[in-house]
């Protein structure tokens, strides 16, 4: 399967694990081909995000995507059911940008779907999935916290502006409570805008993983794209002064997250 990248494994010591599923920007070559010039443009990439978690807090495990999801979009469910029935939303392999504009010269049919199931979702997941299971034998507690960014006006998904940061816990029900509620403590706080289970109630990940009666707490974290880009148009640089302010108040939710981990495993 020429031109495909595993994902990135870091292991750390502590309770928490990062996940970066839509940061790749791989293309294997097939695909490459297929895709209209506005395709190629990547536009609904996380763009940066890994870096802004870069060394925030010790100890913390990451497990970062390589492929574009523009490939298969790892954070959707491997069946093709909708997140967010009824609403627009994007597929297992998106047919279009999240401003409902078409990518592909040549669109992607089943067979595609089911190759790049096998050839990137399935060695993602499978990775994540070691770490949570590795993490919660050492601590009795894994806590998964799901990276994510996006343009902050997007009206083909959502009217106005979205939040800065934007809490998923799918109605609470894929992490403890208190979890929840020191992540929404930390963003009132921070001078940020910010919402819990709004229009991003947490993906396939956060969904499929949070169990918290068998120990694994998962939380979502969209961050709109405006609070740490120059610009959310190409090239999508990263604003390094905004960088720095966010980078703030995601070491004091990475710091809470983990420091409350312990109490959990100790029920």
């Amino acid at each position: 399967m020429g031109g495909v990248m595993a994902p990135v494994v870091e292991e750390g010591d502590g309770p928490l694990i990062l996940a970066f599923p839509h940061v790749g920007t791989g293309l294997p070559a097939e695909v490459a081909a297929k895709l209209n010039a506005e395709g190629r443009v990547l536009r609904d990439t996380d763009w940066h995000i890994e870096r802004l978690y870069a060394g925030l807090i010790p100890g913390v495990t990451t497990v970062t995507a390589t492929q574009s999801r523009i490939v298969i979009d790892l954070n959707r469910d491997p069946s093709g059911a909708s997140l967010y029935p009824g609403q627009a939303t994007t597929g297992l392999i998106p047919e279009t940008t999240f401003d409902n504009v078409p990518i592909w010269d040549v669109p992607p049919g089943p067979a595609e779907v089911a190759r790049w199931l096998k050839a990137v979702h399935e060695p993602y997941h499978d990775a994540l999935a070691a770490q949570i299971a590795r993490v919660r034998a050492r601590h009795g507690v894994a806590v998964l916290y799901d990276c994510h960014s996006i343009r902050s006006r997007c009206p083909w998904l959502f009217d106005g502006v979205l939040p800065d940061l934007n809490v998923g816990t799918n109605g609470g029900v894929t992490c403890a409570p208190e979890l929840q509620d020191a992540v929404c403590d930390v963003a009132a706080a921070s001078g940020h805008s910010w919402v819990l289970n709004g229009r991003f109630k947490g993906g396939w990940t956060t969904r499929h993983y949070g169990q918290p009666q068998q120990g694994v707490h998962a939380i979502q974290m969209e961050l709109a794209q405006i609070t740490h880009l120059e610009t959310e148009e190409p090239p999508f640089a990263l604003d390094e002064a905004k960088a720095r302010h966010l980078r703030q108040t995601l070491t004091h939710i990475l710091a809470t997250l983990a420091d409350l981990a312990p109490r959990l495993a100790q029920r």
